[in-house]
This record gives structure tokens, sequence and C-alpha cells, in this order.
């Protein structure tokens, strides 16, 4: 049996943070946000013509229940276990104190009793943000049976069984509308919160290092440039103008191009690559990752065996010197004398006799020489099955803490930037120390709270840390300990309270205020991708420009006033959103999400001309902050 809380008939106006600047969050306030008189914010109310519904009670349903209601102006219907226990109070906390239009189910499971309370029938999108793969999957086709045309967004872990799973909904939708066609509102989005909020774990830890996107075959980076220096590829955009150090005054996002840099400050500016093929670094074998020869035989192994054949050659040309026989012949004899196995020289003459006696006792160093390559050589090769340990010399690399989900695609996203990277993990079970082993990655079994486990893994010489374990208080120990052992390390920590990362940040950054540090909760980076497909669109990529997030989307112009009719310039909206690429392929040819999609020949138009006057049915990719995408895409 399920239960009902508390529900509100009308949206109000966006909150505004008692404080100024940017709310714990991470979005900005008021003093932060830069006028726009050309694009006046349209009056925000509930959509008339289909709500949303949220299914779960983890932190990225509240925070997707926040972007819903505040930056889209949707109704919305959250299913939870219990308005007791985890996310629940908060939740419910959105109708009965923040006052905005969310309806609170609670329910032990989302059957299909529960999904038709929760007015499925009549809903636009449904998201399911529970931790279960299989849980999620079973939901989204109770909900597709109950309506074939409703909107669907799963978190799935499992890339590969997301992938035949929305495939395996869409044919279903289509089975069931048949008449909608190709056009059908229907569609199913299968998203990872781990892969969404990697790249910008990344890119806030890497500095010098650009966040990549993938976005139609092609590779987007950001990249910090100093005044007066070019771009490695072909510059989109200038994302965001940063005040030196990144310090005392907050980052002018999507700047006009009337905007001044500060003095000494510093472009993040977009570029465009080539092919992801041919920028991505070549994976190693498993267990074999690039060993040497200096892995296999030591040093003092390599130099015993480099006398022995010395010394055999000295033997085996004073031989042919004092007989006058064939070099290859008294060769042969020194061999077969070392191993013992000649016949002894009885009939030459003394000088033969003393070279015989001198082979054979070097030919007792062979034996042992031979074991210790044998036996050497073997436990190389089973330490390059098990974990690999953190080189001495090793210096300016990247200390990864945690291989659960993120962190695994965090590793991926570093071993793609081709970064020098040493992991730290408690458990030796953990879904990422496999996909180490195969990367060849060094890593440290133990406990990062525990005495000695970060400094084996050279935090003291490293550039950054990542602390993404699943419990804040490690990843915050940790941190702090890091700091202590290099004061100057890059800090970013992955915070699962929206709240504490805020506090933490501040804290940290004024505690050391010439290092850098951030801190992200790994919903707040997700719930942009979550929102944006529910209302029918898809976020390519994010950026991380300090505690704000810039959105790479697929945005159809049609039904937008603020892009309709406007060239491409009139377009661009200060602060807000700017117009970076157009898709010229024909409509029924268009990829369905460009951050997958790759064509045999890509179809984006970058970087269109100023003058372009954009048409109803284009569909153009924008850069945008949160705000700005809320406000394309509320209505």
């Amino acid at each position: 049996m399920s239960t009902t809380t508390g529900s509100v008939p009308a949206l109000p106006s966006q909150p505004v943070p008692a404080h100024g600047g940017a709310d714990p969050a991470g979005r900005p306030g008021p003093a932060d946000r830069p006028a726009a008189a050309e694009h006046p914010l349209p009056v925000e109310r509930p959509d008339e013509g289909g709500h949303m519904i949220v299914c779960g009670q983890d932190t990225l349903a509240l925070r997707l229940a926040v972007e819903l209601t505040t930056l889209y102006g949707r109704r919305v219907t959250v299913v939870v276990r219990s308005v007791r226990e985890g996310q629940g109070p908060q939740i419910a906390a959105l109708a009965e104190e923040r006052r905005l239009p969310v309806r609170v189910v609670e329910a032990a499971e989302p059957s299909t009793a529960v999904l038709a309370e929760a007015g499925i029938r009549e809903a636009a999108a449904l998201a399911l943000t529970g931790s279960d793969d299989q849980a999620n999957v079973q939901a989204a086709l109770r909900a597709r049976r109950l309506n074939p045309g409703v909107r669907l967004v799963l978190r799935v872990y499992n890339r590969r069984l997301g992938r035949r799973v929305g495939q395996l909904l869409d044919r279903a939708a289509a089975a069931r509308t048949p008449d909608c066609g190709p056009a059908a509102e229907a569609s199913t989005t299968v998203l990872s919160t781990s892969a969404t909020a990697a790249p910008a774990l990344v890119s806030a830890a890497v500095s010098g290092h650009p966040a990549v996107v993938h976005v139609d075959g092609r590779l987007l980076r950001a990249a910090e440039l100093p005044p007066g220096t070019p771009s490695v590829g072909t510059e989109l955009a200038t994302l965001a103008l940063l005040a030196p150090g990144g310090r005392g005054r907050s980052p002018v996002l999507l700047p006009g191009p009337d905007a001044a840099l500060p003095p000494d400050g510093r472009r993040l500016v977009l570029e465009l690559l080539g092919h992801p093929e041919e920028r991505r670094p070549r994976r190693r074998l498993p267990g074999l990752s690039g060993l040497p020869v200096a892995a296999l035989f030591s040093r003092r192994l390599r130099l015993a065996l480099g006398s022995l054949t010395a010394l055999l050659a000295l033997f085996a040309g004073l031989t042919s010197a004092l007989t006058g026989e064939n070099p290859l012949h008294t060769a042969y004899l020194a061999v077969l004398d070392v191993i013992a196995i000649a016949d002894p020289a009885t009939a030459d003459t003394p000088a033969r006799k003393v070279l015989q006696i001198l082979t054979a006792l070097s030919g007792l160093l062979l034996m042992p020489l031979l074991t210790a390559l044998a036996l050497e050589a073997l436990g190389t090769f089973r330490a390059a099955s098990a974990l690999r340990r953190p080189p001495r010399g090793i210096s300016n690399h990247v200390v990864l803490l945690g291989l659960g989900r993120v962190g695994s695609r965090v590793l991926d996203r570093l071993r793609e930037l081709d970064l020098p990277v040493v992991c730290v993990e408690s458990d030796p079970t953990a879904r990422g120390v496999a996909r180490a082993r195969a990367y060849g990655v060094p890593v440290v079994l133990g406990d990062a709270t525990q005495e000695g486990v970060l400094e084996a893994a050279r935090v003291g010489r490293a550039r950054a840390m990542l602390a993404l374990t699943s419990n804040d208080s490690t990843n915050l120990e940790a941190a702090l300990s890091a700091r202590e052992c290099n004061p100057e390390v890059r800090v970013v920590m992955g915070l699962f309270d929206d709240d504490f990362a805020a506090d933490v940040y501040r804290a940290l950054r004024d505690s050391y205020p010439s290092a850098e540090t951030r801190s992200h909760s790994v919903s707040f980076l997700s719930a942009p991708a979550f929102a944006s497909a529910m209302m029918g669109r898809q976020v390519l990529g994010a950026f991380a420009v300090g505690r704000q997030v810039l959105l790479l989307a697929a945005v159809d112009v049609g039904g937008h006033p603020e892009l309709a009719g406007r060239t491409v310039a009139a377009a661009h909206c200060p602060g807000h959103w700017q117009v970076l690429a157009l898709d010229v392929a024909e409509p029924e040819r268009r990829a369905r999400d460009l951050g997958l999609a790759y064509r045999a020949r890509p179809e984006l138009r970058w970087n269109p001309p100023a003058e372009h006057v954009l048409d109803a049915g284009d569909l153009v990719v924008v850069a945008a902050t949160r705000e700005g995408l809320g406000r394309l895409l509320r209505h």
C-alpha cells in the first residue's frame, strides 16, 4: 500500500539564496548572473501538458526534482520507499517547506499499481534513479506497458545492458504505437551517473589537461589559454574568462564579444579536434602491460650473464690462437667445456689443458645463473598478472582513491588522456581493481585514512588527487591527509551531499589559499543530463568551471523564440548560451544521440557563420549554463 504526501498546485518564482553569490549547490546567485535584456526570463509555471515522475530515494532523485521544478517549470511526482529514510525527508520538504510543485508517493517498490497512482498514464517522462539495474529495467518495462508514449530515462551502470534494454523499450513503444512512426515522442535514454560525472571530475583534477567530450565522432576539449596563446585545434568559443589563480572573482561564463579579460587572467576555450580514434591511446594487454626487458631480468643478472658471455668469448679466442683452429670450432669446444660434456684434452698442449680447466670452472657459475633467471622471470610474470606497485621514481601523477562505479569511469578517462595514475582501494574485489590490472596501473591496497597508505601512493609528488570513495568522511580525511603530505596538491572530492560539498570546498579553500580544491557532488554533476533527457533533449557533455558547470546540448530550434528567426550572432545570450554547431543532415537522417553518433561523414557544421539565420527545422549544439539550458528547454 502506498501513501501520498504534500502537493502544491502552483510554482512560485525561482528561490533565491539568502546569501550572495553561489548557493550551496554551486549555482550562481543573483550577483553572478549576467544581465540579458534581449532574452527576458519567461514566466515560470507548472507544465499543463504532462508532469514528470521520478522513482528513487537518493541524492540524484532529490536533485532531479529540484532541477525539473525550478529550471524547467514542471510538476513532479517522486516515488520513494520511505519519507523517513535516506533523502526522503528532504524530498518531502520540497513541497512542505520550499513550496515547490512536488508530490511524494511512498511505496516499497514502483509496482504497476504504484506507477498508476503516480500518474504514469498521463506523464510526459519517467526517471528511474535507483542503483539496482535490474529493478530499474523492470520498472521501465511496466511503465512502457502502461504508457507506450512516455519518455523513459534509466540509470544503468552496465552500459552494454543499458544499450540493449533501450533498444528493446523503443521497439516495444514502436510496436504499440505504429501510427506515430519515427517521430514518436516516446524514447528511452540510458544514463550512468558515474559516466556523466567522470569528465567534469577529471577536468577539475587535471590542470593543463583538457576535458574531452565526443560529439558526432569528433573530439571537443576545454583548455585554459594565457592571453595571446593560440589554440591547438579549431577554436569554437570562449567558455569562460578566469581570474588569476581562480580565486577572488567568479569566472565570467560564455562572455559576450565585448567582455574584457581580467588582468593576468586566462580564457577557457572550447577546441575542436579530430576523430577519437586518431587520439585514443593504445590499450595495453592485460597483465603484460608494456613489460620491458629490465622488468624480466634485474641489473645484477644482466651483468652476470654478460660477464659469462664475455669470458666464454675470451676462452674461445685464446684457444683459437694457441691451436690455430677455426674460431667457430674453438667457440663450440668452449661451450662444451662450460657445460662439462667435452672429452678431456689429455693429448693437447698444457696451455689447452689450462684453458679447459678454467672454462669448466666458469661453467660452475652457469647453473645458479640459469636458476636465478628462471625464478626471477617467474616472479615477474606473477607480478604482472597481479597488481603493480607504484614505481619509486613516479611523480607528477594523479592519485585516484576509490575504484567503485565512479572511480572506474574516472580511471577510463584518465587513461584516455594517457596520464600516469596510482590507485588506492581498500577492497581487493572492487569492480575497478580488475580494470586497473588490465591497464597496468599501479594499485595500493589499503584504507586511505590509515598511516602510510597515501605515502605508498607517492601523494607527496602527485599533481592531483581524486577522492571518490563511497564514504564522504573518508574522502574528507584523505584530502586533509594529502594536504599534510603535499600542501600544493590539487584535491578533488566526490561528495554525495551538496551542502557538505560546498562547506568543505570553502573551508579547504580558506585553509590552503595557495592550493586548488574542488568538491563536487556526483548527483550535482549528473542531474543536468537526466533532467535534459526527460525534457526530450540530450546533454552531450559537461565542463566544470570552478564549482559551476557548462553543458553541451543538442536543441531543436523550433518552438524557441530565443533561437528561431535569429542569426547565430543574435542568438548568443552572454552568460546563458551560445550556438556552436548546426546539424546540416536531413531530419530523417539525423543521429538520435550525437554524443554516441559515429556517422560515416559527420554532418555538424561547427562555427556556423554569424549572419546565418536559424530556421525552425534546424538542430543546433549549444554551450549553456544550467539556468540557460533550463530557459531554453522549459517550453
